[in-house]
């Protein structure tokens, strides 16, 4: 399974809610320029997850209108929480765009790529991308980084 977190652009500072910040005109063009480049190496049966926020659900039309909306995943969820919405590590898909949140998304990563037991997370910046691969070695489970993406890389 590929699962590639995706934390949505720039978004603005203060809505009426958090769950309806927007994002800002450089955050538009954040999640246009990482769509592109995610859109010429996604297969064509990649699930799209999105958290309920307006930031991520828009983050995520940059690249699609075929995606989900999962309660599970908005501000604040759990890591388990998205590696069970994605299917971790045998998938709901064999690729799983999960659109998202920090400090969830960089939690994710570190559990994942190094165990980290009390899960700080590691640091995601805007309209980044890390993209992680489960497989399977002498009989065990693991999880290898295949890219990391900022937007000023694409």
């Amino acid at each position: 399974m590929n699962l590639i977190l995706w934390r949505h652009a720039e978004a603005e500072d203060f809505a009426s809610s958090d769950l309806a910040r927007q994002l800002t005109t450089r955050g538009r063009k954040q999640a246009q320029n990482v769509a592109r480049w995610l859109r010429s190496r996604l297969p064509d049966d990649a699930v799209i997850l999105a958290s309920p926020a307006a930031r991520t659900i828009q983050t995520a039309e940059a690249l699609t209108d075929q995606y989900r909306v999962v309660r599970e995943i908005a501000p604040d969820a759990s890591v388990d929480a998205v590696l069970t919405a994605a299917g971790w590590p045998d998938g709901i898909a064999s690729t799983v765009v999960v659109v998202g949140h920090q400090p969830t998304l960089g939690e994710v990563a570190a559990h994942l790529l190094s165990h980290d037991s009390d899960r700080r997370g590691w640091p995601v910046k805007k309209s980044g991308v890390l993209w992680i691969k489960s497989r399977e070695r002498n009989g065990d489970g693991a999880a290898v980084l295949l890219a990391a993406i900022t937007p000023e890389l694409v």
